[in-house]
C-alpha cells in the first residue's frame, strides 16, 4: 500500500526541467560525466546550466585525459550537447547567480570540501558558491556529493553547517551491491542515484529486489 501511495504522489510531483550542474577540484570526474550523460539524454530536462571551477580543469584533465578549456562539454560528453550550457565561474553575473532564474536544483559532483566550506559559510565569490548560495536562500534542492576521507573536524562541522541550512550531503560513495563490472557501471549508477534524489529516477537503474 505505502508502494502504492508513492506512485500515486509521485504523479502530482513535477520532475526538475532547469539543472544546475557544478564540479569542483575533487577526484571523481567520471561521476560528473556520467551524470551530464545522463540529464543530456533524459527528455524531462529542458536546460542544464554547468559551471567547472578551474581546479575541476585539472582534474579533469589528469582523469578523464582532456586537455583544454576549448569544447570541453563536447570532450565530456563525447558530441555538442543540445541542452547543456557552460558557464564560466568567474561571471558571478550569470542567470544562476540570481534568484530570478527559475532553477529548479543544483548538483554539485564532486564537491570538494573547500567548496562544501565556502557554501556553508556563505563565502560566494565565484559563481558555484553563489548559485549554491542561491539554492538555499529559495529553498530549493541543492545536494553536495562530497568527496574526501578521512574527514577532519572541520569538513564535518561544514557539512553540519550545509545541511543545516537546507543542502543534502549526499557523499560519493559508489555501491558494491549491484556487482559492478567497470567503473563506468559504478559512476553511472551513482548518478542515477542523485538524479532519483532530485526526482528524475533514470529507467536503467538498478534497484535492490531484496
Amino acid at each position: 500500500m505505502e508502494r502504492a501511495l508513492a506512485r500515486h504522489l509521485s504523479e502530482f510531483v513535477t520532475p526538475p526541467q532547469n539543472l544546475t550542474v557544478a564540479t569542483t577540484g575533487a577526484s571523481g570526474a567520471l561521476f560528473a560525466r556520467h551524470l551530464l550523460q545522463a540529464v543530456e539524454r533524459d527528455s524531462r530536462v529542458q536546460t542544464v546550466n554547468f559551471i567547472a571551477s578551474d581546479s575541476a580543469l585539472r582534474v579533469i584533465a589528469e582523469e578523464l585525459g582532456l586537455r583544454g578549456r576549448s569544447n570541453l562539454l563536447g570532450q565530456i560528453l563525447g558530441h555538442t550537447s543540445r541542452k547543456i550550457r557552460q558557464q564560466s565561474n568567474a561571471d558571478i553575473g550569470a542567470n544562476v547567480a540570481s534568484g530570478s532564474y527559475p532553477a529548479d536544483a543544483m548538483i554539485v559532483i564532486p564537491c570538494s570540501v573547500g567548496t562544501l566550506a565556502r557554501i556553508a559559510n556563505g563565502s560566494a565569490s565565484h559563481l558555484i558558491e553563489r548559485a549554491a548560495d542561491v539554492c538555499l536562500k529559495e529553498k530549493r534542492p541543492l545536494v553536495l556529493c562530497v568527496r574526501e576521507t578521512p574527514l577532519n573536524k572541520i569538513h564535518i562541522r561544514n557539512m553540519y553547517r550545509a545541511a543545516d541550512a537546507g543542502a543534502t550531503i549526499f557523499p560519493l560513495i559508489p555501491a558494491y551491491y549491484f556487482r559492478p563490472a567497470t567503473l563506468d557501471q559504478m559512476a553511472h549508477e551513482f548518478a542515477c542515484r542523485v538524479l532519483a534524489h532530485v526526482g528524475l529516477p533514470q529507467p536503467d537503474a538498478y534497484r535492490w529486489k531484496g
